[in-house]
């Protein structure tokens, strides 16, 4: 894995780490029109209810909601298309098998840009968790935050 490098955060899916255990994580690219990228560096996207899915050999990004730039007018994009995404064959393969034989689902995490100003997605292989994992997932959540008053009343 490599360091970490800056990156200038564009939209979050913070439901996706409540909703499922997270195994691996990629970062792929993206194929996007000029308006679609316009509308990114203003800061506005949603991936909150995006999903990517593999279809013949590819995988897409369904649902992701990147709003019309204003000033293009008649040359805008589609908010919600189909956006390809950009890995490489072997990443591709593996996420191919894993959604086809074990039922997993691959999430957007992540929406941003990179130090070289490319707009990159985190997608993670997912299992949905269950109600009862939520609740101690919330459970566990709420017993951190316990510990942090009281460590910070006594200290």
């Amino acid at each position: 894995m490599r360091p970490e490098q800056p990156r200038k955060l564009i939209a979050d899916n913070k439901r996706a780490r409540f909703d499922y255990f997270i195994e691996d994580v990629y970062e792929a690219g993206l194929v996007l029109s000029g308006t679609e990228v316009k509308s990114l560096r203003a800061g506005r996207a949603n991936i909150a209810e995006s999903y990517a899915s593999p279809e013949a050999g590819e995988v897409w990004l369904i649902n992701s909601y990147i709003p019309e730039y204003g000033p293009a007018s008649r040359f805008n994009h589609e908010p919600r298309r189909k956006r390809k995404l950009l890995l490489r064959q072997r990443e591709i393969n593996k996420l191919f098998a894993a959604v086809d034989r074990e039922g997993r689902t691959v999430v957007p995490l992540k929406l941003y840009f990179n130090d070289r100003g490319m707009v990159k997605l985190e997608l993670a292989l997912a299992k949905g968790k269950k109600a009862h994992d939520k609740r101690d997932t919330t459970k566990e959540r709420e017993w951190k935050r316990e510990q942090g008053r009281l460590m910070r009343d006594r200290g």
